[in-house]
């Protein structure tokens, strides 16, 4: 189950905006290879899945596949 609220979970504030790291951040979502990509095929796929088991695997998945990874 999926709670949406209107809050970050951290406060962000940016003091010195850098282009080159933006870059690099954008680059993991976008593109068909990207995170969002990976994680956009996950939690579609898991809604042609006849088995309950594995719809709850992908979903994990496709989660974990969304948020952004620390490996920069």
């Amino acid at each position: 189950m999926f709670v949406y609220e209107k809050k970050l979970q951290y406060p962000v504030r940016i003091a010195n905006p850098n282009p080159r790291l933006a870059s690099v951040i954008i680059s993991q979502y976008g593109g068909p290879d990207g995170e969002l990509g990976a994680s956009m095929r996950y939690l579609s796929q898991r809604y042609s899945m006849p088995y309950p088991e594995i719809s709850a695997l992908l979903t994990d998945i496709g989660t974990e596949e969304s948020e952004p990874s620390n490996g920069m």
